[in-house]
């Protein structure tokens, strides 16, 4: 199947090169995996080739059927992928789960091996630790976390740590109870930070990777302001900042991070749209450039991409432009292994839109590039 994605790529390259037949070595075209909420338009996980010379991506085909695959992660090996199936029935065989896949070399085709339960309802996010030997899972209607050992196979094995939040907040649509929205894992495998939206809190825990467990650290948490929604949470390159993602507040605030202490000391809060612009926002999707110069935030409703400098010394954020994702709820977003181009998932609009990105100057420009996909809601490049 993913042969076929490689032909049309080349097909579809040699349509827009002044009509030549070129051939680009493959080494010049990344796999992408594209997770989706399924339904009448999607079926599971789709994949794709991105040219990283040309910004060509190819047609979207179905790789693996699977129930609500929303947000997905690779093994350090990339020889294993790993899809939530972001349900809420807490139990039965339709119940919330980890599905873990072979991934076929060359060709990128995958292969189910097993899934596990989450122990939590709503799975919405997942990372597999740098020793590729645990999946830790956010449970977002559960409000809870989940440590998953991997076996040499890539096969998942039953939780080795599951961690119950408690608590609420101020805004009573959203707030009532704990939404674990995402979790993270600092550069050195050593700490876990789980931003909980319903707690308007960033939960920073312990990782023991040969154990598979979470323990709470000392302090437990850095918070951000009532009402704020901490949803997704990214470590600068250097492991010298962090930075938050709030969803109801539509900011992303910067922190100062302590890798011995495992603690995050609040540096800058900034908005994610203009201060002019009043209607509905919900941002999304948090990503730091691979060079650590340029941070970027989805926006869902003013539709954009917020794009912004980092200043080296201080982790600090000023604002560089504003970049419409050319579809609605842009959801989730990656940027190349190659640094040079932004891959949007516009969930609303059913849509995958390629930019090009200059690693020097932060600044985004639309290639033109779109493809189909129903309802994506996450994208992961595996580099070759």
């Amino acid at each position: 199947m993913i042969r076929r994605l490689i032909a049309g790529s080349l097909i579809a390259l040699s349509a827009t090169v002044h009509g030549a037949t070129l051939n680009p070595p493959p080494i010049s075209q990344t796999l992408v995996y594209i997770g989706t909420s399924t339904g009448a338009k999607s079926k599971g996980i789709y994949a794709a080739r991105l040219d990283s010379r040309t910004g060509v991506l190819s047609v979207p085909e179905l790789v693996a059927e699977t129930v609500n695959p929303t947000f997905l992660a690779v093994h350090p090996n990339r020889r294993f992928l790993y899809a939530v199936n972001e349900v809420s029935n807490p139990a039965g065989n339709s119940g919330p789960t980890v599905t873990a896949f072979g991934i076929e070399s060359g060709t990128g085709h995958l292969t189910r091996l097993n899934a596990q339960p989450t122990g939590g309802a709503g799975p919405c996010h997942l990372v597999v630790d740098q020793a590729g030997q645990n999946v830790l899972v956010a449970n977002y209607g559960g409000g809870s976390l989940a440590v998953l050992p991997i076996s040499a196979d890539g096969r998942l094995g039953l939780a080795t740590a599951c961690v119950q939040h408690s608590g609420a907040s101020v805004n009573p649509q959203r707030q009532k109870a704990p939404h674990a929205h995402g979790i993270t894992l600092d550069p050195a495998n050593h700490f876990a930070v789980c931003t909980d939206l319903g707690l308007d809190q960033l939960l920073c825990y312990r990782f023991d990777s040969a154990q598979g467990t979470l323990t709470p650290n000392d302090p437990p948490a850095a918070a951000v302001q009532p009402g704020a929604g901490p949803r997704h949470f990214i470590f600068h390159p250097t492991g010298r900042y962090g930075y938050v993602i709030n969803e109801l507040v539509a900011t992303i605030t910067a922190f100062a991070y302590d890798a011995t202490r495992g603690t995050l000391a609040e540096v800058q809060t900034v908005a994610t749209v203009p201060a002019d612009y009043a209607g509905k926002n919900y941002p999304a999707e948090i990503v730091v450039h691979p060079n650590g110069k340029f941070l970027y935030g989805s926006n869902r409703g003013h539709d954009s991409l917020a794009v912004f400098s980092i200043d080296q010394p201080t982790g600090r954020l000023t604002w560089l432009e504003q970049s419409a994702t050319l579809g609605k709820a842009s959801r989730n977003f990656a940027i190349d292994p190659t640094g040079q181009f932004l891959l949007v998932a516009n969930q609303d609009s059913g849509t995958l839109v390629v930019f090009r990105l200059d690693p020097q100057t932060g600044h985004l420009t639309a290639t033109g590039q779109t493809a189909a996909v129903g309802a994506p809601v996450c994208v992961l490049f595996v580099p070759n």
